[in-house]
């Protein structure tokens, strides 16, 4: 192992853990009303420094709870796929996030692609991968009642699963039938999409069949990592990335039961994560970095809205950009009323993060709206 032995690893944990609970505690009395008199955030910001207990971090998500402070994960170890990576997380809001804990490693094999989902009740859930090889990895799920500073033991979604079931890599959606609708996906042999649907708030899941894919305008191995969300009751959209330079699309009429077969739109992909999320007036904000060339360049990585439920994006600017070669990738990103916060993997160093109202997209993209 390149980072720590595992003594002193479990030693630097078990401190992590501490500080991490006495941050929780004190955070504890801060209210979502206090969070509201502070600027919102229009530069992005570190969720952790130069310091820090492992080599690589990628994939983050993250959940906004109720006192307005954010949790957020990713995962993290020597590099990705090697054995000693496990789920990280930190607690806070910009400018004071409490050091990064361990909260998942259920063996020395690597974990991967953290999700995190706060139910209506509170409990904030979080779904992660573990597995040597992505095309055979496990669906594993820990919850929590206290905002992230206790955790229940992990437990496999779907016992016995090879291949992944659950969200994938962006959140799922409650629709307004009350159905969970998670967007997932698999790798082994073509990339085919799918999506795993819960009608009883997650005990048992339902996978439905691959997605017919229009191979015509979406070339390579196909898509993969769905984005999700509901425009109106029982009309569910999604947007995917794939390895054909582009963005593809398929919509649903029946609240996810059958879908559309994925066509291409309007937007670049360079086989890069993407994710969107649905404003309270109906504006879709989607973040993706904008190359149209398979496994292109993960910069800039950009934040556009849509007014007519993705058909067409309009205002749009960089959250991060450099060099051809950097990588901001993976974005994960939230709404609450006319506000998003996004956080992201910069350069596989650390974790981004940035948050902002839709009045500070329009301004900073030049938009007269």
């Amino acid at each position: 192992m390149n980072l720590l032995n595992l003594k002193t690893k479990s030693a630097y944990a078990a401190s992590l853990a501490l500080a991490f609970l006495m941050a929780c505690n004190s955070n504890s009395n801060q209210s979502a009303e206090g969070e509201t008199k502070d600027s919102l955030v229009v530069e992005k910001d570190f969720v952790f420094g130069d310091t820090r207990p492992f080599e690589q971090c990628h994939a983050s998500t993250l959940v906004r709870l109720d006192d307005g402070q954010f949790l957020i994960a990713w995962f993290g170890g020597t590099k990705e796929k090697d054995p000693d990576v496990g789920i990280w997380l930190s607690k806070g809001q910009p400018g004071h996030w409490s050091a990064p804990v361990e909260v998942a490693k259920i063996r020395e094999d690597a974990h991967w692609n953290p999700v995190l989902q706060k139910t209506a009740d509170g409990k904030v859930i979080l779904y992660f991968k573990v597995g040597k090889e992505i095309s055979h990895w496990e669906t594993w799920v820990k919850t929590s009642d206290d905002g992230g500073a206790t955790w229940s033991e992990a437990y496999e979604l779907v016992k016995g699963d090879k291949g992944g079931r659950g969200p994938v890599k962006d959140k799922l959606i409650e629709l307004a039938d009350g159905t969970w609708l998670a967007g997932a996906s698999n790798e082994v042999g073509p990339w085919e999409v799918f999506v795993d649907r819960s009608e009883d708030k997650g005990k048992t899941w339902t996978a439905s069949p691959y997605f017919k894919i229009d191979t015509t305008e979406i070339k390579g191995k196909g898509a993969i990592q769905p984005t999700l969300w509901e425009s109106k009751p029982g009309k569910v959209h999604m947007l995917v990335r794939t390895t054909g330079g582009v963005i593809g699309r398929s919509d649903s009429e029946d609240n996810g039961k059958t879908w559309s077969t994925i066509k291409k739109t309007t937007l670049p992909n360079p086989n890069s994560g993407i994710d969107a999320a649905k404003l309270s007036d109906g504006t879709i904000a989607l973040t993706y970095n904008p190359d149209t060339e398979n496994w292109g360049s993960r910069s800039p990585l950009s934040l556009t809205l849509s007014h007519d439920n993705g058909q067409t994006w309009a205002e749009k600017i960089d959250l991060d950009k450099g060099k051809k070669e950097d990588e901001f990738s993976y974005p994960a990103i939230v709404s609450w009323g006319d506000s998003v916060a996004v956080t992201y993997t910069w350069n596989r160093q650390k974790i981004a993060f940035w948050k902002g109202s839709k009045a500070d997209i329009l301004k900073l993209s030049g938009a007269s709206k």
